[in-house]
């Protein structure tokens, strides 16, 4: 089996490195990852007149690992043209990411935008996270468990779901504590209050410092600008805590989201046709 790994997080990040040693037991495996961290990018791609830096990256591993200056799923097209030109991989996995992507923080996530570009080229696809945005995560469950849900994934891909790609959350818990592993949906929420005065210890105490690289973002103010982060404070709006994958992440499951590229209301469309 041929498999592309990308993340969003960045080709230094752990997650990535824990991913390619597990999917290794897959297959070959080649990565390319962004060269900076590139969270809630979606599935943007880098258009515009930009040079988009590559290396090849042969002290990583396993695999063969190179990096581009590029968002997740510009990653994903780069290594479609570039490492797999006479035929595309047999499976895309984007992750392990540091920190969730349930309910509507899916729709921003760029681990997921790796597996929605894979979905669109008819490529089978999976995105992986734990609740976790520590660069020093622990990762065992996601290593004593993942092996399995990819095999049962694979073994079990119905063949007429074009644009088909799966989301797993691993909770922030031991091996010991996860309560097992679930099937859901995406649940329902929003965040408000999503925007903060720029304060550098405020980031520290946060415990964004690490994980978002902020540095490399820092600019000069011109006279009359004021500078602001994104944060927020998530509001739930689900009340089905047996299938909405936040709630059921929360209470110490591993959740699996089927998702679709498709992004057609089939019930809306039949209602009007």
């Amino acid at each position: 089996m041929r498999i592309l790994l990308s993340n969003d997080d960045g080709y230094k990040a752990q997650g990535i490195h824990v991913l390619s040693r597990i999917m290794a037991g897959f297959g070959d495996v080649t990565v390319v990852a962004p060269k900076y961290h590139q969270s809630a990018m979606s599935i943007a791609v880098s258009l515009g007149v930009k040079q988009l830096v590559y290396k090849d990256l042969p002290q990583e591993g396993p695999g063969k690992w190179c990096y581009l200056d590029a968002t997740p799923a510009s990653c994903v097209k780069f290594g479609l043209q570039y490492k797999y030109e006479a035929r595309n991989p047999d499976l895309v996995v984007g992750g392990v990411n540091h920190g969730s992507n349930t309910s509507t923080g899916a729709n921003y996530s760029a681990t997921l935008g790796v597996c929605e570009e894979a979905a669109i080229n008819g490529i089978k696809a999976v995105g992986v996270s734990i609740d976790n945005h520590s660069s020093l995560a622990d990762f065992t469950a996601v290593e004593a468990l993942l092996p399995g849900i990819m095999k049962n994934l694979l073994d079990n891909w119905p063949a007429d779901r074009p644009g088909l790609y799966y989301n797993v959350n691993f909770p922030d818990r031991p091996l010991d504590q996860i309560k097992g592993i679930r099937f859901a949906r995406q649940g329902a929420g929003h965040w408000i209050r999503e925007f903060e005065p720029w304060c550098e210890e405020r980031l520290s105490e946060l415990g964004l410092t690490s994980v978002f690289l902020w540095q490399q973002h820092r600019v000069e103010l011109e006279e009359g600008e004021t500078a602001y982060f994104m944060k927020g404070d998530f509001v739930n709006d689900d009340s089905d805590p047996s299938i909405a994958d936040h709630l059921l992440l929360k209470d110490g499951w591993v959740t699996i989201v089927p998702c679709s590229a498709d992004l057609t209301d089939y019930k809306e469309l039949e209602r009007n046709l």
